[in-house]
């Protein structure tokens, strides 16, 4: 790879990069090691974890070595009970198909064991009346959706499926662009063989994992057999046919018509998984109520990932035991700064963001501070891997962290790390990490991002291709960035704009 630098930046010393000069800071920052950082990572990479799944014993092992790292520093515990660990619940479910239903104008109602099949998402154990959508065609989908009010909204889709009721892949990505738009639930409708349709009902009766308290989030995806719904939907006006051969993306509400579905999970099993939380207390008695959190997640794919050979654990090295390790390596020389910063830090560890990002959004939901208290969220998800005088940095453009953070990193040429823009925005990294889950409810987020590699989600992903080194000098890089916001009078802005566009909450 080619070598990416900074040109030369003339900065004013700010009490904060005074405040760094202390040799307190040096004393810290030499806690950070290749050694150090490499033993950790062996650790929690090993194949005794059995790739961490969530849930799965070996991630409560990592959660439970996080948290004896956090006492052995002295950090305050943050989770429930007066202990660091935080925990969520899990359970496995299935469709309850007797109590589920889908009644349409003019009340006629279709049955989850004969018309409809619920095949991802959550449910709708309370039942929804709502507004009907349709949406077709892949071109310019975007745009089309950017144009109807999808918030509360039932949307169906006409789509083609193959072999076993799978989708065909132009409705996938149909499919995929509209649930991401946020719909109350996604009704596809399609004309399936009977051996298909038996098959794929067969689905729902096997329990899979689900999160009780999402339910308020993704909605339910469910497959609509079209004799049931296609007299309801000509009645509408609509015409199955006509949507398929759609090429340019069409999304209107059809006048008058309203649906109600619900969905019942029936639940075979309770479980929960951990978040690992330890807080550090800020040295000022205006700024201490204030917290910067450091963040990464400890899970990884356990078994399920594409196999190579024999080896079939996916520990996860680079994903993410390698950002994991970066929060620990931060704890422990945060922890021996005197003083310390004006402002409190969260050392975090999440689980089920493999899962859909689930320990974040449970803690960021669930935080014990006040959300409005949070300033900044750091977010290390693979930073073991890739350039070695490289990090991107993602999210820079949407408050004045990324002009902080090009400060901090120009003030600081002895690392030899840049921090450059996002390479791959196409790709949406910004919605794919747990940094997203605090950025949607209003707290500025930097998220440190090497890029993904041939062994991503691969048994491959192992300790002995991390870069300690260079993944040690990111830390620092963190860590003098977090003692910049942390002792900074003011807090981080957003940009208007991207606030506009990103917070939710």
């Amino acid at each position: 790879m080619h070598r990416l630098t900074l040109g030369t930046v003339a900065i004013a010393l700010v009490p904060s990069l005074a405040f760094a000069q202390d040799g307190s800071v040096h004393r810290a920052m030499a806690t950070i090691t290749p050694q150090d950082y490499q033993h950790r990572i062996e650790i929690i990479a090993d194949d005794s974890m059995m790739g961490r799944d969530t849930p799965s014993r070996g991630l409560d092992l990592t959660a439970q070595w996080v948290a004896g790292e956090f006492e052995r520093f002295g950090l305050r515990p943050g989770g429930d009970d007066g202990g660091y660990l935080q925990r969520y619940e899990i359970a496995m479910a299935r469709t309850n198909v007797a109590a589920s239903s889908l009644t349409l104008p003019g009340g006629r109602t279709l049955r989850f064991d004969r018309d409809a099949t619920r095949v991802g998402g959550g449910y709708l154990p309370d039942g929804l009346t709502a507004p009907v959508v349709v949406v077709a065609g892949t071109r310019n989908l975007a745009t089309a959706l950017a144009n109807v009010d999808l918030e509360g909204a039932i949307v169906i889709v006409p789509v083609e499926t193959g072999p076993n009721g799978a989708f065909a892949r132009a409705s996938r990505n149909l499919i995929f662009g509209v649930w991401r738009a946020g719909p109350a639930a996604l009704l596809t409708v399609a004309d399936i063989a009977d051996g298909d349709w038996t098959a794929l009902q067969g689905t729902q009766q096997r329990a899979a994992i689900h999160v009780p308290w999402r339910d308020g989030g993704r909605g339910p995806l469910v497959m609509v057999r079209e004799p049931g719904i296609a007299s309801a939907l000509q009645a509408a006006g609509i015409n199955l046919r006509e949507l398929r051969a759609t090429t340019n993306a069409t999304a209107r509400l059809v006048p008058g018509m309203e649906v109600t579905l619900q969905i019942v999970p029936e639940i075979t099993e309770r479980m929960t998984a951990p978040n690992t939380v330890g807080i550090l207390e800020g040295s000022d008695p205006e700024l201490r109520d204030e917290y910067v959190v450091y963040s990464a997640h400890m899970d990884h794919v356990g078994t399920r990932c594409r196999r190579t050979g024999a080896d079939t654990i996916c520990n996860g090295a680079d994903d993410d035991a390698s950002g994991t390790v970066g929060v620990v390596q931060l704890a422990q020389a945060f922890s021996a700064l005197t003083p310390r910063p004006r402002r409190s830090i969260i050392f975090l560890t999440v689980s089920g963001e493999e899962r859909g990002l689930w320990g974040s959004d449970y803690f960021a939901g669930h935080p014990p501070v006040p959300i409005d208290n949070i300033v900044a969220d750091l977010n290390a998800d693979m930073i073991g891997r890739n350039w070695t005088d490289t990090i991107v940095v993602i999210g820079k453009e949407h408050s004045d962290l990324g002009s902080t953070l090009n400060r901090v990193n120009a003030a600081h040429p002895e690392l030899d790390m840049t921090a450059i823009d996002d390479l791959w925005p196409d790709e949406r990294f910004y919605f794919r990490s747990d940094h997203y889950n605090f950025a949607r409810r209003g707290v500025p987020i930097l998220f440190f991002f090497n890029g993904t590699h041939p062994d991503y989600h691969r048994p491959s992903d192992h300790t002995d291709k991390i870069n300690s080194e260079k993944a040690s000098r990111i830390v620092k890089l963190m860590m003098y960035l977090g003692l910049d916001v942390a002792n900074r009078d003011a807090r981080p802005q957003w940009k208007p704009e991207s606030y506009r566009e990103i917070v939710s909450e």
